[in-house]
């Protein structure tokens, strides 16, 4: 076994606590021994003029569009389901053998960027065995759809027996993604939840991404109304009243994801063990009014970020959304924008015991950042600095760098 190791940079930020100017970072195995302030170790590597964070954590996307970059491009609100069909075209003309390697495409470049854990939704489970064989955790969300009942049973069935045959590892675990509220009949919420509770599966929904969702819920007309009619889907018995019906029926002790919530209140009343996964560069690249998130994060309703998929977002850097984020809120503290790009995407996930933060405990899962070359007393002026230099990124994973 590989004796301990001990790193210094200029900047070691561990997010669950301050930075540490030239501080030490010590991994043991696999693990993290200590990290510590400067001088308590004498480190053998100094990794320069850099900022070690931990290891980036995307809440949600989609691997199995990744071959879909800039092919959909993300409409204005009042066309949503035009994009809507422009997604389900291109999933049919997909043969296996191609998304299997839309998801190593995508799966590639999340791992070049520096993320170390995935919440990926993928249908039919794709995105398994491609997962299970790269240096990175994940849970990966076999997606439930079917409105009319015939296709939520069948549907359902499927997922139960993909659970049944992934059981899952140290590193990859199996949940569940009944789709979104236009497009999953009403008890596959409360079904999916139930097959969530054991092991504490985390559940994904995506949740209030287009005004036309609450239309539709509401009135039970609109847009989403006519898309569901053209392709022969439409059943209003199955729809679900409201989005506070949806998370109630899904209220079960496990981790809990509602994607996007663009247009929910932010006075809803959201469950227990909740996160909400906002994908900022997505939400605006469809136009959607200013995203609630700061007025969730008041009522300590948990907050984290996801890139979405690359068929509405130019890429699938993690800490791109983050800067992102305070290009057009620089109002929010930047130490909260790196938390909810890792310690809070680790908790989203159940993964917090071993992700998202640096920790002796914890995995040894880190990124070294490039930062530029001018005086800060602070590291994130640096990290969300516009010169930070566009140098690759190395990534430790579980006390090993990736090649």
């Amino acid at each position: 076994m590989a004796e301990p190791r001990t790193f210094t940079a200029r900047w070691i930020v561990p997010v669950s606590s301050g930075p540490l100017a030239n501080g030490t970072f010590t991994v043991d195995g696999t693990t993290i021994a200590a990290v510590e302030p400067k001088g308590a170790r004498t480190p053998d590597v100094d990794l320069g003029n850099v900022a070690i964070i931990p290891g980036l954590v995307n809440c949600h996307t989609h691997l199995d569009l990744s071959g879909a970059r800039g092919k959909i491009p993300p409409t204005d609100p009042g066309h949503f389901t035009d994009w809507l069909k422009g997604v389900i075209a291109y999933r049919r003309s997909r043969s296996p053998d191609e998304v299997q390697a839309d998801i190593r495409e995508g799966l590639a470049e999340c791992l070049r960027y520096g993320t170390t854990l995935i919440g990926d939704i993928a249908s039919g489970g794709a995105s398994w065995d491609e997962i299970a064989n790269a240096p990175v955790r994940s849970a990966v969300f076999f997606e439930l759809i079917g409105l009319k009942p015939e296709r939520a049973e069948a549907s359902r069935l499927a997922a139960e027996a993909w659970l049944k045959s992934h059981p899952g590892t140290a590193l990859l675990r199996p949940a569940l993604s009944p789709h979104a509220p236009y497009s999953v009949h009403r008890k596959l919420f409360p079904e999916a939840g139930q097959l969530c509770r054991i092991d504490k599966r985390p559940l994904a929904i995506h949740l209030g991404e287009s005004r036309d969702e609450i239309e539709l819920l509401h009135r039970k007309r609109g847009p989403l109304r006519a898309f569901l009619e053209e392709v022969g889907a439409w059943d209003r018995e199955a729809l679900a009243d409201d989005f506070h019906s949806i998370m109630s029926a899904s209220d079960f002790n496990q981790p809990k994801l509602f994607i996007h919530m663009n247009h929910v209140a932010p006075s809803a009343r959201i469950r227990r063990n909740s996160t909400c996964v906002y994908c900022p560069r997505t939400h605006a690249a469809f136009g959607h009014p200013r995203h609630p998130f700061r007025e969730f994060q008041a009522r300590g309703v948990r907050v984290a970020l996801g890139t979405d998929s690359l068929a509405s977002n130019p890429d699938l850097d993690l800490l791109a959304e983050a800067r992102f984020l305070h290009s057009i809120r620089p109002d929010v503290p930047r130490e909260e924008l790196l938390w909810m790009a890792t310690l809070s995407g680790a908790e989203a996930l159940g993964w917090a015991d071993e992700a998202g933060s640096l920790e002796a405990g914890k995995s040894a899962d880190f990124v070294v950042l490039a930062l530029a070359n001018r005086d800060a007393s602070d590291p994130h002026d640096l990290i969300f600095g516009e010169d930070l230099p566009n140098v690759e990124r190395r990534t430790m994973f579980r006390g090993e760098w990736r090649r």
